[in-house]
């Protein structure tokens, strides 16, 4: 994951028979066989996201770096009992879920009050709470930074797997199945459980929307 390990996963042009490129289980799969540049590929595709999922559950740029770090050392450790059965995807949310919950459970009591908040811009898909902006002045500035505080404190709030699946559905662009596949639950359960999340945070954030 150095430098040059970027330049060497930037340059990889995984290709399969008929020049079409390989899925990322095919990549994977790759991994399994022995392919360190595979690797490298996956690591170079997937670090942001995972980085910025890491960071909506810890709220510390380090500690998300080191947690995205430790997933992909988990992927690498995993390779040889890898099989291509799920997405790539599910399955590396699903070790990274392991880490963010247990890091969350963790460190619950060491957090500091005041974090980034869940209203900011996601670094990866510039999206947001959908919660109206425009120009401020010093007034609405206030308001509208009691207003983030407000939002990270409700989806803090929230029981454990509402507040997992907002962050992928919200922040990480994941649709219904894939989050379903993560959190192992139904599509029409994970659909549920969005619903009763959203419903719960526009009631208690209605004086902010």
């Amino acid at each position: 994951m150095t430098a040059a390990t970027t330049q060497v996963s930037a340059a990889f042009p995984p290709v399969v028979a008929g020049g079409e490129p390989p899925s990322d289980a095919q990549v994977m799969l790759r991994v399994k066989a022995g392919d360190e540049t595979a690797f490298d590929y996956l690591v170079q595709k997937y670090r942001r996201p995972i980085v910025s999922f890491m960071y909506r559950m810890a709220h510390n740029a380090a500690a998300a770096e080191d947690l995205a770090q430790e997933v992909f050392l988990r992927v690498y450790r995993s390779r040889a009992s890898y099989e291509a059965s799920a997405k790539f995807t599910t399955w590396l949310y699903r070790i990274a879920t392991n880490l963010a919950v247990n890091y969350a459970r963790d460190t619950r009591h060491e957090r500091p009050e005041v974090t980034v908040s869940l209203d900011e811009p996601d670094e990866e898909t510039g999206t947001t709470f959908e919660l109206p902006d425009g120009g401020l002045n010093a007034e609405q500035a206030m308001v509208r930074r009691e207003r983030m505080m407000a939002i990270r404190r409700k989806v803090e709030a929230l029981p454990e797997p509402q507040r997992l699946a907002v962050i992928m559905h919200k922040y990480q662009q994941m649709d219904y199945k894939q989050i379903a596949e993560v959190l192992k639950r139904s599509e029409s359960a994970t659909k549920s459980l969005l619903f009763r999340a959203y419903e719960t945070l526009r009631e208690q954030l209605k004086e902010y929307l």
